[in-house]
């Protein structure tokens, strides 16, 4: 039963009283097409009162439709059959059952009814059971909107009705105990009270404000009008899930102490106080309010402190994957701070902290031994703070420790003096960054670096690549974050296998989300093919490589469109082996008759230019290479006896087919054309 049901029933029981006051008599019948009180409308109305066997009157009454505008029911039917009787006491005592049809919830579809009226203390006492649901009102008859109301083991969607009024979400299952006091007038109804809840769930349409199977006790006070809902909360809730737009809790077993203030209008709910103890894991002070569509206008946390990993499993989950991308986080550590999120982006934000491990599940993220935080206001200055750490791991690269300055003004967060991370065996050094948090559209960050001295050979271990010898240096004289994108101004240069490649025009587009995109322009100048050969185990070529790989594009770091052109014309020697190895990649072959059967006499050969092209495009590469031939292109072009012609016919290709047979080639297996 609802609390407010009572008032339905209070004004069944004084339409009633007409019975009561008449001699009692046998074969009593009233009908009404529609009767209308203050909050109640019966249509189609049908009341008998008959004489019963065992004394008293037999009462029955019925309507087709019962609108209770405090209950937020409409359309519901009433039946109500028992007897009534006066007791020893004088009291006038009606017993039997109510039967409601169409109710939320199912509410009171088959009660037990217990009602009693005692003229000497001008009180009404009513009593309620169906299944294990059990609810008891007291009222006085000389202020019929006010009354005392328990309540035990009530399903909780048997009150969907008159949350309705207020509120566009919808109560899923569960039980609930209450103690209060409800007022019910014209324009609303004001109640306050103790509950505990067992399982309760609910949602709501656009499905971002839902729980499921929550238990908790405490205090309420609520207070309805005709613009909204104002509520109090002061108790505990354990277990069960709670998602609050992009805010998901997993609750503990164990209490957790809530105090909230929130008011609902017009579908909206604004917490204007939020405030939240988790021993183990978070506590929190601030205010949290939705739209109508459920979507988050604000999130204050005027003061928040977080321990790890507790806070991220059952706390930060949900927001940190759909905000920052970072998934199965690991984590260890505390972490104090404020922050102020609204509708239109971040307004502030500090934290503090003396020791924090985190690691981001898809490797691409991870910091050991965080010390010291940030402060950053749009709008106002902030006093200077130190970051620092023991470790930095950036997509698998590890960097060592470092400490830097910051400081908040006109809503940038700038570094204060330049600072040097150790990275493999070189350093990266950042010479300025300005960041501005707010700017949700055009650029967010803007900084100049240089890396100098990093260990090609470490770099390429900690990818899984094989070893490269050489070194990585280049400078970045401006790197900016517009939208969601990282634009780099400048270079890096890998002097590697006696030459160099170069990386231009870099821009990353979402480096934290599911799919990061990569674009850049390569050059390969004067690689020593022979050490280059010898790392993949290709076969041998002799020789100087240059090439270019323009307008590369990576998607979740896999190719998907690149223009590559090859060329070593400075001639040397080549082996059988990579002979075979390119003449499989471009799908090809050597010259046939007598040189096909001269050449496998020989272990190397001369020859005077090599040279492969690849456009990829739509998941197929058009090949190329030094000249066109009748239904093909030229690979190697050879020089001496034997003289070596390696002719590719395959022009269109398909890039699962020809990264296979290139991984065939490295791993020192023949490909094999298919």
């Amino acid at each position: 039963m609802r609390p407010t049901s009572s008032h339905l029933l209070l004004c069944l029981f004084l339409l009633l009283g007409l019975g009561l006051a008449c001699p009692a008599r046998a074969d009593i019948t009233v009908a009404a097409k529609q009767l209308s009180l203050p909050g109640l409308r019966l249509q189609d109305l049908n009341a008998q009162l008959g004489e019963d066997p065992a004394g008293g009157l037999h009462l029955q009454l019925q309507a087709s439709q019962a609108d209770v505008a405090a209950m937020g029911w409409r359309h519901v039917g009433l039946r109500l059959d028992g007897r009534l009787w006066r007791d020893a006491q004088l009291r006038w005592v009606f017993d039997g059952r109510v039967q409601l049809r169409g109710a939320p919830g199912g509410a009171l579809s088959n009660a037990q009814l217990t009602w009693a009226v005692n003229p000497g203390s001008d009180t009404m006492q009513v009593e309620l059971r169906q299944d294990k649901a059990e609810a008891s009102a007291w009222l006085p008859l000389d202020q019929t909107s006010h009354a005392q109301i328990s309540l035990r083991q009530l399903p909780a969607d048997w009150l969907q009705g008159v949350l309705g009024t207020v509120w566009s979400g919808r109560l899923t299952g569960g039980r609930l105990d209450a103690d209060l006091a409800l007022d019910a007038g014209d324009t609303g109804v004001q109640s306050s009270g103790q509950f505990a809840l067992d399982g309760v769930g609910f949602d709501t349409p656009g499905g971002t404000l839902a729980g499921q199977r929550v238990d908790g006790k405490g205090r309420f006070g609520f207070d309805s009008g005709d613009d909204g809902a104002q509520i109090s909360l002061q108790g505990s809730l354990s277990g069960g899930e709670l998602l609050l737009g992009s805010l998901y809790a997993k609750l503990p077993s164990h209490p957790v102490q809530l105090d909230v203030n929130a008011r609902t209008g017009h579908g909206a709910i604004e917490l204007q106080r939020l405030r939240i103890n988790d021993a183990d894991a978070l506590q929190l002070e601030g205010a949290l309010a939705f739209d109508a569509q459920g979507d988050l206008q604000t999130l204050r946390l005027d003061r928040f402190h977080a321990s790890f990993p507790a806070a991220y499993q059952r706390y930060g989950q949900a927001w940190l994957a759909t905000t920052l991308g970072l998934h199965d986080l690991r984590s260890a550590g505390h972490v104090s701070g404020s922050l102020d999120l609204r509708s239109d982006g971040l307004h502030a934000f500090a934290f503090d902290t003396s020791e924090l491990d985190l690691a981001d599940g898809g490797g691409r993220f991870a910091v050991s031994g965080l010390h010291g935080g940030l402060d950053w206001s749009a709008q106002d200055d902030r006093p200077a703070t130190t970051l620092g750490w023991q470790g930095l791991q950036f997509y698998r690269i590890p960097n060592g420790a470092a400490q830097s300055r910051w400081q908040s003004r006109d809503g940038t967060l700038a570094l204060l003096q330049p600072f040097t991370v150790p990275v493999l065996k070189g350093q990266l050094r950042l010479a300025s960054v300005d960041w501005r948090p707010a700017a949700a559209k055009g650029q967010r960050l803007a900084t100049s670096l240089t890396v100098t001295g990093v260990d090609m050979a470490s770099f390429s271990h900690a990818l899984g690549w094989p070893s490269f010898p050489g070194t990585l240096g280049g400078a970045i004289p401006s790197l900016r974050w517009i939208g969601d994108r990282f634009e780099l101004d400048g270079g890096l240069s890998v002097n590697v296998f006696d030459g160099f490649v170069d990386v231009t025009h870099l821009s990353l587009q979402q480096p934290f989300g599911d799919t990061p995109v990569l674009a850049g322009d390569i050059s390969l100048s004067q690689l020593d093919l022979g050490a280059l050969t010898s790392v993949f185990d290709f076969g041998s070529i002799t020789g100087r490589l240059n090439g270019s790989v323009d307008d590369l594009r990576l998607v979740n770091w896999n190719p998907v469109a690149f223009k590559a052109a090859l060329l070593a014309e400075g001639g040397g020697r080549i082996s059988q082996r990579a002979v075979n190895n390119l003449t499989a990649v471009g799908g090809g072959g050597v010259a046939g008759g007598l040189q096909g059967a001269m050449l496998k006499l020989f272990k190397t050969f001369g020859y005077k230019r090599i040279g492969l092209n690849c456009t990829l495009h739509g998941a197929v590469c058009q090949m190329g290479g030094l000249e066109s031939e009748d239904g093909g292109y030229t690979i190697v072009e050879g020089s001496g006896l034997p003289h070596l012609q390696v002719i590719g016919h395959q022009t269109r290709v398909d890039w699962p087919t020809l990264v296979r047979r290139l991984r065939e080639a490295i791993n020192g297996h023949a490909p094999v054309i298919r």
